[in-house]
């Protein structure tokens, strides 16, 4: 179990993100088509899995937009926005903001992945969704770089994910 803060409030996930070295757990999520995804969609290329609680607060928006525009011209990277938001929610976001290269997706089908991640909130407020959190992994689904980010109403370390996929 990871302690993080909502607000300064101490709140709880489930367990703590795969470490740095170890294979990434596989997934099954929700594209904006409700087609199931999983790790093997995306074989072959870096991943940047930028876990979020929701795309309609202004951290998770900001930096979905971040990550999309630093996205631009990295074929070898997959860049994918992880939330407990309905697909539909997450296409009207992107559509509005022009998030055009950042893939969402969406647990409505499971909370298997917050808990495989180890990102599920266990209490407080925000209770059953994911913390905020990073992490990248490489072209074997090898965990690069992890980052828990401690105080939910705050930005991740873009610099350090993006150094990871050097």
């Amino acid at each position: 179990m990871a302690k993080i803060t909502l607000h300064s409030n101490p709140i709880n996930t489930n367990g703590d993100l795969p470490k740095v070295g170890s294979q990434a757990p596989d997934f099954k999520l929700v594209d904006g088509d409700l087609a199931d995804r999983s790790l093997g969609d995306y074989k072959g290329k870096k991943k940047l899995l930028n876990i979020v609680p929701s795309l309609d607060t202004g951290v998770c928006a900001t930096s979905t937009k971040k990550f999309n525009d630093l996205a631009k011209g990295r074929n070898d990277v997959v860049m994918l926005v992880i939330s407990a938001d309905l697909p539909f929610a997450m296409g009207r976001f992107c559509k509005g903001e022009g998030v055009d290269i950042v893939i969402p997706l969406s647990m409505m089908r499971s909370k298997n992945f917050a808990k495989d991640y180890g990102v599920l909130i266990t209490d407080g407020p925000l209770a059953g969704i994911t913390a905020r959190a990073v992490v990248v992994l490489d072209a074997n689904d090898k965990v690069i770089y992890s980052e828990l980010v401690p105080e939910i109403a705050q930005e991740p370390d873009y610099d350090k994910a993006l150094a990871a996929l050097k």
